[in-house]
């Protein structure tokens, strides 16, 4: 990127808006949200390696999402817990591109792995006898390596894209990490072309697997209107229960970030939506999929029996 006939080397990260008495609390805040998601997210993958009981599609596309989630979380706070706790502002430009390349890859990461778990959930629940089949395992890490090219090729053509263009004296970046977006409305020259590949590749990696649920959702729901016992609905609805809220919440910070009414837009108005859908989401995670699911449950409290044992040991 390139500033007149200057290249650029740094931007500054205003993040937050945080008077200096709260500062600490913040720090402290975010910290503690960021631990509890790496150990959340983390206990999950050790779980699901170390119990048998779970070794099936649902919970290998489970740790794939808990891996994305812990990189995703790493991509952003751990630099805003380092500004709030120095006040450098300062973000190297290479810096800001790698960072916006694994925050857009590790996003798409996370749409593309709860439509698989959408799939999962429709052959369970309206083929269960193709289950077996349909889901074998070379069948289960073709929905993991496809969502990592696309993603891959989407990063780097936004970046590609971006690198074109030229930049005024204006250099700061009025939230507390790099976001395309964010980083487009700091350009002099046209970006038509960045936001219509925005428009195109953003709504294709969103709306499709998004569709892809919905239409999941819809043939699950078809299935279980046909069962004839109210008992036998509920335990094939509380089966989706603990996915169908990690969908709400991420489509539902995808739209308070990136959706707005146009007119609705302030740079704190994002900056919150943001927090909200980078720290609070993967925080969720593993408690919607481990305090509702009995087969999570007991394979966490055999994993800390055993590591409890290990330690006295």
């Amino acid at each position: 990127m390139h500033q007149g006939n200057q290249t650029i080397s740094k931007f500054f990260l205003l993040g937050l808006t945080v008077v200096s008495e709260q500062q600490q609390h913040s720090f402290t805040l975010f910290l503690c949200m960021y631990l509890v998601t790496i150990v959340g997210n983390l206990l999950i993958i050790l779980a699901i390696i170390n119990d048998a009981h779970l070794h099936s599609p649902m919970y290998f596309f489970l740790a794939n999402l808990s891996f994305t989630d812990i990189c995703f979380t790493t991509t952003t706070i751990p630099k805003m817990l380092a500004d709030i706790q120095s006040q450098s502002l300062i973000i190297s430009f290479a810096g800001c591109l790698t960072q916006m390349y694994f925050f857009m890859l590790l996003v798409d990461l996370d749409n593309f792995l709860l439509a698989a778990m959408a799939y999962d959930l429709n052959i369970a629940v309206c083929h269960p006898l193709h289950y077996a089949a349909l889901l074998s395992p070379k069948g289960c890490v073709l929905p993991v390596v496809t969502p990592w090219v696309v993603s891959n090729l989407v990063s780097v053509l936004h970046l590609s894209l971006l690198g074109l263009l030229n930049f005024c004296d204006q250099r700061e970046i009025p939230h507390f990490f790099c976001d395309l977006e964010t980083i487009l409305r700091l350009a002099c020259l046209d970006t038509q072309i960045n936001d219509l590949t925005i428009l195109v590749t953003g709504g294709s990696v969103i709306f499709i697997p998004f569709t892809f649920i919905f239409v999941s959702y819809s043939l699950i729901g078809c299935t279980v209107l046909r069962i004839p016992s109210a008992k036998g609905k509920w335990k094939t609805f509380s089966t989706c229960g603990s996915h169908f809220l990690a969908v709400a919440l991420f489509y539902g910070s995808i739209v308070g970030v990136y959706f707005p009414p146009s007119s609705a837009y302030s740079a704190e108005r994002d900056k919150v939506a943001a927090s909200m859908y980078t720290v609070v989401t993967p925080r969720m995670n593993p408690f919607i999929y481990s305090l509702r699911n009995k087969d999570m449950k007991g394979a966490l409290r055999r994993l800390l029996i055993r590591k409890i044992y290990f330690w006295r040991w």
